[in-house]
């Protein structure tokens, strides 16, 4: 019986020492697990980079068939690419945005594929603004602008008499009536060039401030603008203003052909003037928006009272969500570049102007804020 006993109490004993020993790990594990470093939480890094790019596809086609009013076939398309990278950092910004178009439309009356629309345009602006400035900034804005390809004016061809035996009444065949491969000769024959990469192309560097009188309106006025107009194509130099090198100045050039005038003009003429550019952002809703930029510069250095002007203006309707209807107008006025019209057969300063209304799919990608 005493052995019993014992027994009993040995295994007591035993039981509470386990206990012990398990609240006094718990114990240990509760004051661990209070002391344990927490996990720091992630500081999200401040986002000084916006990004947005914009794709534009547009078509166009007519087809007649026994039409008896007449016309051509034709096709057209569209492309343009509209990004923008902008920065922010504390009183510091840094706005790039790059456009680019390209077109050709086909016509059955001339059978060769002609350039419709050609640009590429790159604004830089880099600038300082605090919030005692309110609506103004300091800025310096840097523009490049030119074209991809060369651009062709296509003049009318005539049919050679060489060539051609003309029919019993002694008439030539109409240019329509000849093989396809001879037409696309005579069309090309007959073309002068208008423009080409970096022929013209222009470049400005303009110190100035910004005002932002309106949320939708922004105007840029810089007193210090000074650039480098391009022309490298050299058939091209005299149309665009260029000047005469200094060795050819007194040279009478009167027995020199076209063709071989360009070689006595510079490559680039420096301008140096004041610039105001107005651009224009208007959202009239979710679906319909309008932009504008007017650029007029007047050249210190040569005739500052004739100005300079570029006015393009872009109205968007959007009609469903990757369609849209796009109008677009175009204005230049440079009294350096002389064109030809085969309408008065006379080379001369003019207004240039360009429309396109067109339809097609839009899709744009912005980065998220």
């Amino acid at each position: 019986m005493k052995r019993i006993v014992i027994s009993i109490s040995a295994i007591f004993i035993y039981l509470a020492a386990g206990a012990q020993n398990v609240q006094d790990a718990a114990a240990e594990a509760a004051k661990a697990l209070m002391e344990s470093p927490k996990a720091e939480q992630k500081v999200q890094k401040p986002k000084y980079w916006s990004e947005s790019l914009t794709t534009n596809i547009k078509f166009g086609q007519t087809s007649l068939t026994n039409w008896a009013a007449g016309g051509d076939n034709t096709v057209t398309m569209q492309a343009f690419i509209d990004g923008n990278a902008n920065y922010k950092k504390n009183d510091l910004f840094w706005n790039n945005r790059l456009q680019l178009d390209y077109g050709f439309v086909y016509a059955s009356s001339k059978p060769i594929l002609q350039k419709s629309d050609d640009r590429i345009y790159f604004e830089s602006k880099f600038g300082y603004k605090n919030e005692k400035m309110k609506n103004f900034s300091l800025s310096v804005n840097y523009d490049f602008k030119s074209q991809f390809n060369t651009g062709y004016d296509y003049l009318t061809p005539s049919v050679p008499a060489d060539k051609y035996q003309p029919d019993e009444n002694g008439n030539l065949p109409g240019l329509n009536d000849l093989p396809h491969k001879d037409q696309v000769a005579l069309w090309k024959g007959a073309r002068k060039v208008k423009s080409g990469f970096l022929a013209p192309a222009y470049t400005n560097l303009a110190v100035g401030i910004d005002v932002k009188p309106f949320k939708w309106l922004s105007l840029n006025i810089a007193p210090l603008t000074g650039g480098v107009v391009i022309v490298r194509n050299e058939l091209l130099r005299k149309n665009y203003g260029m000047q005469l090198k200094d060795q050819y100045k007194d040279t009478d050039l009167s027995d020199v052909t076209p063709e071989e005038l360009g070689a006595f003009y510079r490559s680039a003429r420096f301008e140096f003037g004041a610039q105001i550019k107005a651009d224009i952002a208007v959202n009239v809703n979710d679906n319909f928006k309008y932009t504008s930029q007017l650029v007029l510069f007047s050249n210190y250095l040569s005739h500052p009272e004739n100005l300079r002007v570029n006015w393009d203006n872009r109205f968007d309707w959007k009609l469903a969500k990757y369609f849209s209807l796009t109008f677009t107008t175009n204005m230049i006025y440079d009294d350096k570049v002389w064109i030809y019209s085969e309408k008065d057969g006379q080379t001369k300063r003019r207004v240039q102007f360009k429309e396109s209304l067109l339809f097609g799919f839009t899709y744009t990608i912005a980065s998220k804020k």
